[in-house]
C-alpha cells in the first residue's frame, strides 16, 4: 500500500484522493510510522457490513443462553414527604 507522509497528504490532498479511488487504500505517515488509511467510501462500507454480525450470526452463534441476570427490585427505601400544610 502507498504511503503519504502527512505532510505531502496535506499538501497534495486532491491528489491523494483521486489516488484512493484509482488505486485503492492509501496510508499517511506521521514521522514515519503509519498514522491514519485513506479508502475509497465503497470499500469503507463493505468493511463495516463484514464487521458487524447479521442478526442470524447472533440468535445462531456460541453466545450465553438462558436467564438474565436481572437485579433485584424493592429494596429502595423511601421517604416521607414532609407535610407542608
Amino acid at each position: 500500500m502507498p504511503s503519504w507522509p502527512v505532510q505531502d497528504a496535506k499538501a497534495r490532498f486532491s491528489e491523494l484522493l483521486d489516488t484512493c479511488l484509482a488505486d485503492g487504500p492509501q496510508v499517511v505517515t506521521r514521522r514515519g510510522a503509519e498514522t491514519a488509511v485513506l479508502v475509497p467510501m465503497a470499500e469503507w462500507r463493505r468493511l463495516q457490513q463484514a464487521a458487524r454480525p447479521g442478526l442470524k450470526a447472533l440468535l445462531l452463534g456460541p453466545g450465553p443462553r438462558g436467564p438474565l441476570p436481572l437485579p433485584t427490585r424493592g429494596r429502595a427505601q423511601r421517604r416521607t414527604p414532609p407535610d407542608l400544610g
